[in-house]
């Protein structure tokens, strides 16, 4: 190991916050290929597939312990009307998908389907609903219709449709972006909207909703403000109640600008290190929207939920530009890396956040080939899988005493090294990033207040920056095992080559 090696301090023995395992969570919208062709092909497609559902992204997932999915937007959201979406499909309306590429949406993939799929992964549902072109009936009805037992018109309609128990459905979002395609409202505007939609978005028996009020995009904090003046503490009778669990918050990672954000593949390494540098401020953005929280709510009752985050890069070439297909590379991996150890910093206000978006649309899990229905893991996915020890563990603080080495980049410090770490059954996962582009690092990590037994190091790493995986190279970029670990004693031994991912995880002695 170097002299000139990172220093780190682990207490094992010292939890901090509970990370969230939703924090681990995945969005899917009406768009582009993410729903059709992504997770539903139909019942008459000759891939397997169970009620239209495709089985192989389906097992693909289940392999992440997935613990929430979004839906059914995004912008999509504030469109649709989800009695479109029910009965026989051959009666349901068609509709045009203004904001992503004019499509017709024929509406076969509805409430049931979307219950079945999360049914088929073991996930839990969060649907986000219409406050931009909807009405609260329309809210409170859905809510009404998939979860109320008994009787009622939206349980008559709901047995009519084939399902007689209610579902367990806990995360509801009240609206989406309704500062821009949710209606274009402000704070103010909104704040009042939400109240309304808040109390009729009922608790039904023992389902008990979890509302999320639509944040801010950014760093807009005085959003962040309003809301938590105006939505914290109203209720009848001068009984103070909670009308909602948490506020989201909105962030894409782009290199270049909204009009040019950048290429997907072909990057420089001057690109490379400001894609790092944006996503790494993920860590400002959440501290200042805790810290404008923290004023209103110094016990953290209310959460934060970042439901859309990840890179965003030009579309492929040559793909429909409203259906936001990108490649995934090496470099995405390493943002998907670095806002999962800023995740786990802010376990304590941080209670779900999910990437945009699941299948073949922006920072993907999976691209699924049209042509010859292979299905493709990406790099981000790999990092899912390698960090899932995570979820529901107690965070364990990092200190680097001797500090981070830093590139300057665009005339602000980059940390060029990034760990994290946790505990969970007996077991401690340690997952460290090395941004560094052409240089390896080592760290050296300090194990206090507990040994570690018998453990698995893995890396994720490829020869270039813009390695990624397609369906002739399924896996240029896969994680495999790590020799460049070593257990000395107290003292856990780290060799991290430029451009790497490296997880360790073993019990605890």
């Amino acid at each position: 190991m170097s002299n000139d090696a990172v220093s780190a301090v682990i207490n094992v023995d010292i939890e901090g916050p509970q990370i969230s395992k939703h924090v681990y969570g995945h969005f899917a919208e009406h768009l582009g290929r993410c729903i059709y062709g992504g997770f539903y092909v139909g019942e008459d497609s000759d891939i397997p597939n169970e009620g239209g559902i495709r089985l192989d992204v389906v097992e693909a997932l289940k392999a992440l312990d997935i613990p929430n999915l979004r839906w059914p937007g995004g912008c999509f959201a504030d469109e649709y009307h989800w009695m479109d979406g029910i009965g026989p499909k051959e009666d349901r309306a068609v509709m045009i998908n203004t904001h992503w590429g004019g499509v017709e949406e024929n509406n076969h993939f509805g409430t049931h389907e979307f219950m079945a799929l999360c049914e088929l992964l073991g996930t839990e549902p969060y649907i986000s609903g219409n406050v931009g072109s909807g009405t609260v009936r329309e809210m409170s009805e859905w809510v009404e219709y998939l979860t109320r037992d008994g009787d009622s018109p939206m349980v008559r309609l709901r047995k009519q449709n084939g399902r007689e128990e209610p579902w367990k459905v806990k995360f509801w979002g009240l609206g989406n972006e309704t500062w821009g395609c949710g209606g274009n409202m402000t704070a103010e505007q909104y704040a009042l909207d939400a109240r309304k939609y808040a109390t009729y978005c009922r608790d039904y028996g023992d389902n008990k909703l979890y509302r999320i009020a639509a944040g801010a995009a950014d760093f807009n904090y005085e959003w962040t403000k309003v809301l938590m003046e105006q939505l914290g503490h109203i209720g009848c009778q001068r009984v103070e109640r909670k009308l909602y669990s948490a506020i989201s918050v909105h962030y894409y990672t782009i290199a270049g600008t909204w009009d040019k954000k950048g290429d997907a593949k072909e990057f420089s390494t001057d690109e490379y290190y400001t894609t790092m540098l944006k996503a790494n401020r993920t860590d400002e953005l959440l501290t200042g929207h805790s810290n404008v929280m923290d004023l209103y709510d110094p016990t953290k009752e209310i959460g934060i939920v970042m439901d859309e985050w990840g890179t965003w890069w030009d579309v492929e070439p040559g793909t429909n530009p409203g259906f936001l297909y990108q490649q995934n590379t090496m470099r995405d991996a390493l943002v998907a890396s670095l806002h999962f150890d800023i995740f786990h910093k802010h376990a304590d206000r941080v209670v779900m956040a999910n990437i945009a978006q699941t299948v073949n649309v922006l920072q993907a899990m999976i691209l699924t080939d049209p042509d010859s229905g292979a299905l493709v893991l990406t790099p981000t996915y790999h990092v899912f899988q390698m960090n899932k020890g995570h979820q529901d563990a107690a965070s364990l603080r990092v200190d680097a005493p001797k500090g981070i080495p830093t590139r300057e980049v665009d005339g602000k410090e980059l940390p060029l090294v990034s760990v994290s770490a946790s505990r969970k059954d007996g077991r401690l996962l340690v997952s460290l990033s090395n941004l560094d582009a052409e240089a390896a690092q080592d760290v050296e990590i300090d194990l206090r207040g507990g040994g570690l037994g018998a453990y698995e190091a893995l890396i994720l790493t490829a020869d270039t920056l813009q390695s990624h995986n397609t369906p002739d190279a399924l896996e240029a970029v896969a994680p495999r095992a790590h020799e460049g670990v070593k257990l000395e004693g107290s003292k856990l031994r780290v060799h991290l080559p430029a451009h790497s991912f490296v997880t360790v995880s073993g019990d605890l002695a």
